[in-house]
């Protein structure tokens, strides 16, 4: 049996007004599991909190007298229009937090025309999402083994629908998570990786490590799905200009620079100390994506300023439905993104292009 779960907020309190009041209304409600799995980072957790941090140390400047009549947060990625650059991250067993997991957060996105990226390790169907959608949606692939299974999985996406690809690469095998292990964490019964069978990344029980590197993903893979594949391919968990570089080789059609929310191997930098030297080495030839403490509507005017030309948010959107569900989704995605027309008034940005050529303090 699933366990029982505190009941969501069914109203939005006036003590609700950022992603951090939600980090600490959802600490309060999840369980034990949830905690360990949600709220932690690799080893001594180091580079999951220097993503948050590293945006401190960024600094905007005002301009409060441009015309900014007709502005918007519009923006096209590959050949398809989205009302904002904010993005759903893939975040995997969503009903660790929530009954219904990836639904309520496709719902919540839904009410503010935002898209969705589902994992490959969500723990409802890709049918039952999409069913449910109704702004774009993107599928998240971790690299099996069994290259059938992965061919399996990719046409199914693109018979529900979906409009982009996205393989991580910086995760073929957990992260070692002391967090998770002190906890003693493990997936609850009836929570799984619903559309993969005994997937191999959450395996980490071997006897000795390197056994499992022959079943590894490597560049041929990546080659392999991009020849079979009808959907725009982009790389998750680029952290070097010279992946960056091999990515445009292959024809990648756009990259996420992410270290997985410092839940892989710890002391990577931020991914926003990242993005300047890989944005040089992409040279505006790919789109570029970027995910890791985002946490303000400012920080995605950082981002963008610095190379990016989306974001993605994982941990807010999870502490948003553990607090209220579906309703927590939307008002967390609400908040950033009203922070960051808020953001673009004051640095006199009247759409997402012009946010580009900003001079950071």
């Amino acid at each position: 049996m699933v366990r029982a779960l505190k009941e969501k907020l069914s109203f939005i309190p006036n003590d609700l007004v950022s992603l951090k009041d939600y980090e600490k209304y959802a600490k309060e409600m999840m369980d034990s599991d949830s905690l360990a799995y949600i709220c932690s980072g690799a080893e001594d957790e180091i580079t999951y909190k220097r993503n948050e941090e590293a945006f401190k140390n960024i600094f905007l400047e005002t301009a409060t007298l441009e015309d900014l009549k007709g502005a918007n947060t519009k923006i096209e990625l590959f050949g398809q229009e989205y009302e904002t650059p904010i993005f759903v991250a893939p975040v995997a067993y969503q009903k660790l937090v929530d009954v219904s997991g990836e639904v309520s957060t496709v719902l919540g996105a839904n009410a503010m025309n935002i898209s969705m990226c589902v994992s490959s390790f969500s723990s409802s169907t890709l049918e039952e999402i999409s069913s449910y959608a109704t702004s774009p949606l993107w599928f998240q692939l971790y690299i099996q083994p069994d290259m059938n299974t992965n061919l399996k999985l990719i046409k199914k996406a693109e018979n529900l629908g979906f409009k982009a690809l996205v393989i991580t690469i910086d995760a073929p095998i957990s992260g070692i998570r002391n967090t998770e292990q002190r906890a003693g964490f493990c997936l609850p019964n009836g929570i799984s990786a619903v559309n993969i069978k005994n997937p191999i990344q959450t395996n980490t029980n071997f006897e000795n490590v390197f056994d499992v590197v022959s079943s590894l993903p490597t560049w041929k893979d990546i080659e392999f799905i991009k020849q079979n594949t009808k959907l725009p391919v982009i790389l998750k968990g680029i952290t070097s200009a010279s992946y960056a570089k091999k990515a445009i080789e292959l024809r990648i059609d756009g990259i996420i620079v992410s270290n997985h929310g410092g839940r892989t191997i710890d002391t990577l930098p931020s991914t926003i100390e990242l993005l300047p030297k890989i944005a040089k080495a992409v040279e505006n030839k790919i789109p570029i994506l970027l995910d890791g403490g985002i946490r303000r509507g400012s920080d995605i005017v950082k981002a963008i300023t610095l190379g990016a030309s989306a974001v993605m948010i994982g941990r807010p959107i999870m502490y948003g439905l553990a607090t209220a569900g579906a309703l927590g989704v939307a008002h967390t995605l609400k908040i950033l993104k009203e922070e960051l027309e808020v953001s673009m008034i004051f640095t006199g940005c009247k759409n997402i292009e012009t946010i580009k050529a900003l001079n950071l303090g």
